[in-house]
C-alpha cells in the first residue's frame, strides 16, 4: 500500500477517545430552549446590486444577546413557480459575509442564499457580549473560562437563529436548506448540522472546532489564541479544556442525521485531518468526505463543484 492510502486508512479509523461532560446533553438542551424563546427582532432592506434577476436584502436580526447581527439575504427571481432551495453560509474565521455578488453560484443553481457576518470578526457585527476575565488578540478566548459566557457559545447560537429565521421566509422550502462553510465556517456548519433540526444537508470544508484538544496543542488556527491563553494562565487548562469539550464537533457528531460532505486536506496545518477524521467518524448518518492529499488550508474549485454535485443529487425535483 502506497504512503497516501496507508495515511487515509489510518485516519478512518481514528477513533480518540471522547472528552464530552457528563452534563453535555442538559446543558445544550437548555441552551436550545433558551435561544428559541428570544426573539429574533428581524428587519429586511432592500440593497443595491449588480446581479441581474436577484433581489438582495440586508437581514438585522439578534441572536445569543442584543448584538444586531448583519446578513444577506439573495433571492433569485428568475424562477417562477415554486419554493427555493436555500444555502445558510458562513465564513473562515476574521472573514465577513462580504458582498452580495460572491455568491453568484449558488444563485445560478436556483437557491436563495443567507450569508451572515460571525460577531466581531471582519464584518458589519460588532459584539456586546460581556467579558469577566481577560482574553487574548482575536476573539475565541473571549469567555473561555465558562460554558455559558463563552464566544463559541455565541456564535453557535447566532448560527443556529439565522437558520431559524431563513426557514420561516414564505418563498424558502423548509425540506431543502443547506448549511455550508470553510474553516470556521465549516465547524459552525457541523455543530449547526447537529444541534438545528433546520437543515436538510450540509457541506463543512476543511473544518475547525473538531477534536480541539488536539488542535490547541498542535494545530496553527485560530486555536493557537487559546494555547497563548493558557500560557499566560496555565492553571486555567482544565477549565480551558471542558469549556471547549460542549463545543467539540468531535462530542456532538453523533446527533447528525442528515447527509454531510466533508473536506480535507492531508497537508493542512490549520484544521489538521486528525481533527477532522475525529468528528467524521463519528457520523452515524450519510456520510461522504473528500480527501485531497496535497492540498493544505483551502478549498479548491474541483470541491466547490462537488458541492454542487451533492446539494443537486440531494434537492433536485
Amino acid at each position: 500500500m502506497d504512503v497516501i492510502r496507508k495515511r487515509i486508512k489510518e485516519l478512518k479509523s481514528y477513533s480518540p477517545s471522547l472528552t464530552s461532560r457528563d452534563d453535555l446533553d442538559s446543558f445544550w438542551e437548555k441552551t436550545l430552549k433558551e435561544c428559541k424563546n428570544k426573539p429574533l427582532n428581524a428587519v429586511k432592506e432592500k440593497a443595491d446590486t449588480f446581479l441581474l434577476n436577484v433581489d438582495v436584502y440586508k437581514i438585522t436580526y439578534y441572536g445569543y444577546d442584543e448584538t444586531p447581527l448583519y446578513g444577506w439575504y439573495l433571492v433569485p427571481n428568475f424562477l417562477k413557480g415554486g419554493k427555493l432551495p436555500c444555502a445558510v453560509i458562513f465564513h473562515g474565521y476574521t472573514g465577513s459575509k462580504g458582498y452580495p455578488e460572491e455568491y453568484a453560484r449558488w444563485l445560478l443553481m436556483g437557491m436563495a442564499v443567507f450569508a451572515i457576518d460571525i460577531r466581531g470578526q471582519g464584518g458589519e457585527t460588532g459584539n456586546l457580549m460581556g467579558s469577566r476575565f481577560g482574553m487574548v488578540k482575536g476573539w475565541i478566548t473571549q469567555g473561555i473560562l465558562d460554558k455559558d459566557t463563552c464566544y463559541y457559545k455565541a456564535i453557535t447560537v447566532d448560527c443556529l437563529r439565522a437558520l431559524d429565521w431563513v426557514s420561516e421566509q414564505p418563498e424558502i422550502d423548509k425540506s431543502r436548506i443547506c448549511v455550508m462553510g470553510g474553516s470556521q465556517g465549516g465547524g459552525l456548519t457541523f455543530i449547526t448540522a447537529a444541534l438545528s433540526d433546520k437543515p436538510a444537508i450540509a457541506a463543512p470544508c476543511i473544518p475547525n472546532m473538531c477534536h480541539m484538544d488536539l488542535g490547541v496543542f498542535n494545530s496553527t488556527s485560530s486555536l493557537t489564541e487559546i494555547a497563548e491563553f493558557v500560557s499566560r494562565f496555565p492553571g486555567k487548562l482544565d477549565k480551558v479544556l471542558e469549556t471547549l469539550s460542549y463545543f467539540d464537533i468531535m462530542n456532538l457528531a453523533d446527533r447528525i442525521s442528515i447527509p454531510v460532505l466533508v473536506s480535507v486536506g492531508l497537508k493542512d496545518t490549520i484544521c489538521m485531518p486528525e481533527t477532522i477524521f475525529a468528528a467524521y467518524n463519528n457520523i452515524k448518518s450519510e456520510k461522504h468526505i473528500k480527501v485531497y492529499p496535497f492540498m493544505g488550508h483551502c478549498v479548491p474549485e474541483y470541491h466547490r463543484r462537488e458541492i454542487m454535485s451533492f446539494i443537486n443529487n440531494h434537492f433536485k425535483k
